[in-house]
């Protein structure tokens, strides 16, 4: 596995907008105030020619002016790491655009990034063998005060700390619009973990996950490299961690059916799932728990369900393709991430 360099004190961040950009509010004022943050801590700052803009479909530009903007950015020299712009619905489509191989032989560097950013995080690690963040947007660091998580992701992108934990609260219902752009996280929803069997665990393995509703969009494809890697790791280990934003419950089972049926799941140590964006939902006697355990229970591993992870903030950053130990006891979840 390769592991980019850490942020250094007064490097450079670049931003990038494979996905969607930071073209209308509350995205582009709490953008403008998260560079302002940055620049105040002693940040240089480096934007990609699609920061801004919205002229692409599901994306911020067109597929290939998205591909040329990441590419260029990944293999300059004029920045320390990346952070993209947004998540967004139509990235999948850029990919054909980009060279792998190329990125292969490049220095590695940090990209951060979630949710539609999975089509990036997760094939920088399946097929480049580079560890990625999956972790909050750019447009995220602008709100005033910063979460403790997004202090995580940062203590992340700098090397300062490689352990996080789970956060005692969550947002079910956000006040961030357009009036209200710089509003944090509006926790009021204890965490509440589900465990799978229900006690007390610790398990390692390697890190490996994102969007479901990304992965299944990948898998199968020519970009899915899955079998491979997990082959290659398969003495460490997997440690699924997986969370979904569009997926009714009964895509959801459909999806694990899917990634287990595709051989995604061999050799894996345990699963952490995250919050689904429809937390609650139910259809036809199936929930989100059952959505899950239905396809995952014969495993007989650890599967920890409402995870911090996803679109149901605040999310711990994860270093996908670092090898983690995560520890679970009670409602509390601790994961340590090695860099071997």
């Amino acid at each position: 596995m390769r592991y980019p360099k850490f942020l250094k004190e007064n490097g450079t961040i670049g931003f990038v907008a494979p996905s969607f950009g930071c073209n209308i509010e509350p995205y582009r004022t709490a953008f403008e105030h998260a560079k302002e943050i940055w620049s105040g801590m002693g940040y240089g700052l480096q934007l990609g020619p699609n920061c801004y803009e919205g002229r692409g479909i599901g994306i911020s530009n067109t597929p290939e002016l998205c591909a040329q903007e990441l590419m260029e950015f990944y293999q300059s020299r004029e920045n320390d790491c990346l952070i993209s712009c947004g998540g967004g619905e139509l990235m999948c489509e850029i990919l054909g655009h980009l060279d792998f191989e190329t990125l292969k032989q490049a220095e590695p560097k940090w990209y951060m990034g979630y949710s539609d950013n999975t089509n990036f995080t997760f094939l920088l690690t399946t097929i480049c063998d580079t560890a990625s963040i999956y972790g909050p947007c750019a447009a995220a660091f602008g709100m005033e005060p910063w979460h403790e998580s997004i202090d995580d992701a940062m203590g992340i992108l700098t090397g300062k700390n490689l352990q996080v934990h789970g956060y005692d609260q969550w947002e079910k219902e956000s006040l961030k619009d357009t009036e209200h752009p710089l509003e944090p996280y509006h926790v009021t929803e204890p965490r509440v973990l589900r465990r799978f069997p229900d006690q007390d665990v610790e398990f390692s393995g390697r890190l490996l996950g994102g969007c479901v509703d990304c992965l299944v969009t990948l898998l199968g494809t020519e970009f899915d490299r899955v079998q491979e890697f997990v082959e290659k790791y398969k003495d460490d280990g997997i440690v699924w961690f997986l969370e979904s934003c569009e997926l009714n419950v009964m895509a959801l089972r459909r999806a694990f059916w899917q990634m287990e049926h595709a051989g995604w799941f061999r050799y894996t140590k345990g699963f952490l799932i995250g919050r689904p964006l429809v937390h609650g939902q139910e259809m036809m006697g199936l929930d989100q728990y059952q959505a899950v355990m239905g396809i995952l229970e014969h495993y007989q591993v650890p599967v920890i369900m409402d995870v911090d992870l996803g679109h149901l903030p605040p999310m711990m950053p994860l270093i996908t393709g670092s090898y983690g130990t995560v520890s679970v006891k009670g409602n509390d979840i601790r994961i340590h991430m090695e860099l071997k």
